[in-house]
């Protein structure tokens, strides 16, 4: 049949038009098919189009486009993933766990707002996979990528089109209404059914099975060669747009419609609420629906409808103000404590961990579980022998609840505390206030080595290659000991090791290599310095641009920064104060690691460029957020406690005792008009 079809295209031009018609109404049936689940098309006759298309393109290679459905599995596996900025982060969730917290998170809302008018909700079933990053130009997929960190993530284009419910051209109408760029995100995920074929299939070829179907999906997307990835059943549900102003639509529940009809497959139990009670009664209904449901859902997602609303209340430094996660509780089960075992932490935290009978809690079989510090373990009155409760926190982390007490026999024994290292031997401390026991000793061989896995991790360098087994195997080789080891690694010592072979040794060096010019706040946050995660780094490197001004930096001059407090300055002094961290880093530099300057703040050169205010009592015209936003727009700061730095205390409706100290150390009073008409300038 596709022959005769062939035969009656005469000219290029027929060709290319035969082509065009394929493509659109295969996109068209793809999608009634796997996103509508409504075929209107026989599956014989759809294999028949899809060969005319093939055939079509083996004869005219030249007029084969990134859009073609023959598209979706190709290019060679790649060697690493590359990574890619996110226009606008992808920001993580706050949690809520039951119906005071969404109540709560109602009133965090109005207080923001400063208003109790009515607020519309959209609830969306929080699936349990791998959240991706979809930009369209012109219409057409052109990059794909992981969440990451929320700011970078891994591009992982030409997997994401083997998804067959990601569509590779968004249906329209000859291109009507798409705007140039649009970036699409949502959430990749395997289905129960297609987890269970795909752990038999390996079972039977004797690979390992995958523990649950999160990790299955987000194994499966980051195969370095796409056709792996292929055979993979993924599926793709879209959620939302990094920025919904290029389209028509004023609000969550419209945009998830519009989404719908440029060929996204969008979960049909979103809801449209219009308060918090019916937030509540749909978590609820949700909570009861999910055993039924045939994909993993582990609790469900609320944002605030209206887009208007969501501009005005922002985001705070890592979640968005307007949505939340309402988590359902966590699966559960009883086994026993077998013992507690006392890690270190990359700084000396120690971190007693409980050693469980094995048993299976959500589908994967827990073995270990935290404790998290002696106050808790304390608190929980746990002993050696004990039945215990345990959780996976999230569905995710395993940790135990508490003693089932009802069952001891007497013969269970009291947990004791270290005094001392159990890695270096070292007495340990407590200081002051802190929950946290610590070792001191900086030498000590187990922070060595989770420093180095932090370093080379995910939320440090992100070395593909140096995994955590990895560092581990070459400090136990005697390989690396220190930071600046790394970068002397050779791939002929790497490829002789057990497990090695030349390829990924080379693949490791090669990723070295590329580490070895980073951004100033990807190699802050590598360092691992205490105190000083990832948005902290950021700040840091927005504020100071090089390495050198920032360690010459005495505590002052860090807390000079909106959001670095006394115990971050002070750790900063102290590690860039330290002999043996200016050793390292010299020893860096020497190596070729130049770390790469950061573009200073544009807000240094604004007009209220060293100005820094206070607010104390509540503003009529504005809400806070938009004070501050305001502020920092003009090249401002806003600090959150008053001091001698502050050049601006801006007074609201009943001003609190930051009025009275201003007042004490002199400093400019001004009323919310004077500030509005000073920020109008």
């Amino acid at each position: 049949m596709a022959q005769l079809s062939l035969l009656n295209i005469s000219g290029k031009d027929g060709v290319r038009q035969r082509l065009q018609a394929l493509r659109q109404e295969l996109h068209l049936h793809a999608h009634r098919y796997y996103a509508l689940d409504d075929p209107i098309l026989a599956d014989a006759e759809y294999d028949r189009l899809f060969q005319e298309l093939v055939a079509l393109e083996q004869q005219h290679p030249e007029l084969i486009t990134a859009d073609s459905p023959s598209q979706r599995v190709g290019g060679a596996p790649l060697a690493q993933f590359a990574t890619v900025a996110h226009s606008v982060p992808m920001l993580s969730l706050e949690n809520a766990f039951d119906a005071d917290d969404l109540v709560d998170f109602e009133e965090r809302l109005f207080r923001f707002l400063q208003s109790r008018a009515q607020i519309s909700y959209v609830t969306e079933p929080k699936l349990d996979g791998l959240a991706v990053e979809l930009v369209y130009e012109d219409g057409l997929f052109v990059l794909g990528s992981t969440r990451g960190d929320g700011l970078v993530g891994e591009e992982i284009t030409q997997n994401l089109k083997t998804i067959q419910t990601i569509p590779l051209r968004l249906l329209t109408r000859d291109g009507d209404g798409v705007p140039r760029r649009l970036e699409v995100r949502g959430e990749v995920f395997i289905s129960l059914a297609g987890f269970k074929k795909l752990n038999e299939e390996r079972g039977k070829a004797g690979e390992s099975l995958f523990a649950n179907p999160r990790n299955a999906a987000a194994g499966s997307l980051r195969q370095l060669d796409p056709r792996i990835t292929a055979t993979r059943p993924l599926d793709f549900y879209a959620y939302g747009v990094s920025d919904p102003t290029p389209l028509p639509c004023r609000d969550q529940h419209e945009l998830l419609g519009h989404l719908g009809s440029l060929g996204f497959k969008v979960n049909p139990l979103v809801h449209l609420c219009q308060s918090i009670s019916e937030v509540i009664s749909q978590f609820i209904r949700l909570q009861d629906q999910r055993p039924a449901l045939a994909y993993d859902i582990d609790g469900m997602v609320v944002k605030v409808n209206d887009f208007a609303l969501q501009e005005r209340l922002g985001a705070k430094a890592r979640s968005p103000r307007w949505a939340i996660a309402a988590k359902f509780p966590a699966s559960q089960a009883t086994t026993r404590l077998l013992a507690v075992e006392f890690g270190v932490g990359r700084t000396g935290a120690i971190t007693p961990v409980a050693i469980l009978e094995p048993v299976r809690i959500g589908g994967v079989t827990v073995r270990r579980a935290t404790l998290h510090n002696e106050d808790e373990l304390r608190r929980k009155g746990l002993m050696l022998g004990d039945t215990v409760l345990v959780q996976r926190a999230g569905d995710v982390i395993p940790e135990v609840v508490k003693p089932v007490k009802e069952n001891r026999t007497g013969q269970e024994q009291p947990i004791t505390m270290p005094t001392t290292c159990p890695e270096c031997g070292f007495s340990l401390v407590r200081a002051g206030q802190e929950a946290i026991t610590r070792c001191p000793n900086p030498n000590c061989p187990a922070q060595r080595v989770r420093a180095l896995i932090h370093f080379t991790g995910k939320s440090g360098m992100d070395i593909e290659g140096l995994g955590k087994k990895a560092v581990q195997q070459l400090v136990t080789q005697g390989l690396i000991q220190d930071i600046p080891d790394i970068y002397q690694l050779e791939a002929e010592s790497l490829a002789a090791l057990d497990g090695w072979g030349d390829k990924s040794a080379e693949n490791a060096v090669r990723a070295i290599e590329a580490s070895r010019t980073p951004p100033l706040a990807k190699f802050l946050a590598a360092l691992g310095i205490r105190h000083v995660g990832e948005i902290t780094a950021q700040l840091l490197a927005r504020h100071f641009a090089s390495l050198a001004r920032l360690s010459l930096a005495g505590e002052a001059d860090f807390l000079h920064i909106e959001g670095i407090g006394e115990q971050a300055a002070t750790s900063l002094v102290d590690y860039f104060q330290d002999p043996a961290v200016q050793e390292m880093l010299a020893r860096l530099e020497a190596l070729g690691v130049c770390v790469q300057e950061e573009k200073q703040d544009a807000e240094a050169d604004g007009a209220l460029a060293g100005s820094v205010f206070l607010f104390t009592g509540g503003l009529a015209r504005l809400s806070r957020h938009e004070a501050k936003a305001r502020i920092k727009e003009l090249g401002g700061q806003v600090a959150s406690g008053i001091s001698r730095r502050v050049t601006h205390v801006v007074l609201g409706d009943s001003p609190g005792s930051k009025l009275t100290k201003a007042r004490e150390l002199g400093l400019t009073v001004i009323t919310e008009d004077e500030f509005l008409r000073l920020i109008d300038r």
